[in-house]
């Protein structure tokens, strides 16, 4: 089964955010499976989760629902990630889930980068800040975004056929071939890499 994790970083509800996420993750399922893959998926809220993720950039300790919420995107085969957009950017709570989610956790994952906001000024925070995050944390980014601004929602934009959902459908399209290319994901282990690049390093000396 291909497993993916959409992160909604929704700060209201209900959430423009969590609307865009919702149709993106019914695009892929759909995508996904016209290739022949059984789907599972999984949301991660980053809403409720705001006090936990602030404790655990203070302490260093995550708390037992942001472990799982880190098992959940660990241990997914694909990541869509939807954040509302703030000053041209990321919002802070979607920045700090990434900040403390360890490390080497998206390393090689296929990702989908979608944003919302209120206008369509705001659409090129996928290429100058999702991207280049995504793209840091060593993450295969799909080559098509989604911006959806509030006009795009509760028009005749929104409907099937409409522009929002043409461009949710073209980015899905690539995003499943992406994810059928890298297969199934194998976890990366920071701590066992660390040992076999030192075994190396000795074995070599």
């Amino acid at each position: 089964m291909t497993k993916l994790a959409i992160i909604s970083g929704g700060l209201r509800e209900p959430s423009s955010t969590r609307l865009l996420a919702n149709r993106l993750e019914g695009a892929v399922r759909g995508e996904l499976e016209g290739l022949g893959h059984s789907v599972g998926t999984s949301f991660v809220e980053l809403r409720p989760l705001g006090h936990a993720v602030m404790d655990a950039m203070l302490s260093g300790f995550p708390s037992a629902p942001l472990e799982e919420a880190f098992e959940t995107v660990a241990g997914a085969d694909g990541v869509i990630a939807v954040t509302p957009a703030f000053n041209a950017s990321f919002s802070g709570l979607f920045k700090s889930f990434f900040d403390v989610l360890p490390e080497a956790t998206l390393a090689d994952m296929p990702v989908l980068i979608a944003a919302t906001g209120g206008t369509e000024r705001h659409s090129l925070v996928l290429e100058h800040a999702l991207r280049p995050m995504f793209s840091y944390l060593h993450a295969i980014v799909s080559p098509r975004g989604v911006y959806a601004a509030t006009s795009d929602f509760g028009s005749e934009e929104a409907r099937p056929g409409g522009a929002l959902q043409d461009r949710v459908k073209a980015a899905s399209a690539d995003y499943a071939r992406l994810v059928q290319g890298c297969g199934s994901r194998r976890r990366r282990d920071p701590f066992t890499a660390d040992l076999v690049s030192m075994d190396q390093l000795l074995g070599d000396s």
